[in-house]
């Protein structure tokens, strides 16, 4: 019967974070011990705590928050968005999650698939590498006529002309994000 209340991606799911860089994976469960042992041990979670109150599932996101830098919580029901409030990111599952688990979460994944949580760290941090380098592209092409500028070696209309050719190479760039 435990077989069944896995999600069938679960294991794939936690194998995905892994492999996103994540170092450590912990299930947080209002279910009994014995049911949350058994179904950390199919998708391959070693650290699981069953039998918690959203004020249980709160003091261990934070203990969590004390070992690492940031914390993620993902979760669906009234009683995780607590401890999503405390986490680092909260991550509602919005197909199954209640009102209270959605608003609260910083991420709502519209499918109950939890291999779209290692999509989404990969999108975030592709999205994060974009942003970094149009910035350092935009300023360094501002600082280049702004030394033009001053030393009398461009005009105004140069310098207009090279931040509208900035924006839309910006632009260009990051639009590579709706690429799969």
């Amino acid at each position: 019967a435990v077989a069944d209340t896995i999600r069938p991606n679960a294991k794939a799911a936690v194998q995905a974070l892994y492999q996103a860089g994540l170092k450590k994976v912990v299930m947080l469960s209002g279910d009994n011990q014995r049911t949350v042992n058994a179904i950390s041990k199919q998708a391959g979670i070693t650290d699981a705590y069953g039998g918690l109150l959203p004020d249980d599932k709160i003091k261990r996101v934070q203990e969590l928050l004390s070992e690492f830098k940031y914390v993620g919580m993902i979760g669906d029901g009234v009683n995780d968005a607590p401890a999503m409030a405390a986490a680092s990111v909260g991550i509602a599952m919005g197909g199954a999650g209640t009102d209270t688990a959605i608003e609260t979460a910083d991420i709502t994944l519209m499918q109950d698939d939890l291999v779209q949580v290692a999509s989404a760290i990969h999108l975030g941090r592709r999205t994060v590498r974009i942003i970094q380098a149009n910035i350092i592209f935009a300023l360094v092409v501002k600082a280049l006529f702004l030394v033009l500028a001053l030393s009398g070696h461009t005009s105004l209309w140069l310098a207009i002309l090279a931040d509208t050719g900035a924006t839309l190479v910006v632009i260009a760039n990051a639009m590579r994000l709706l690429r799969g």
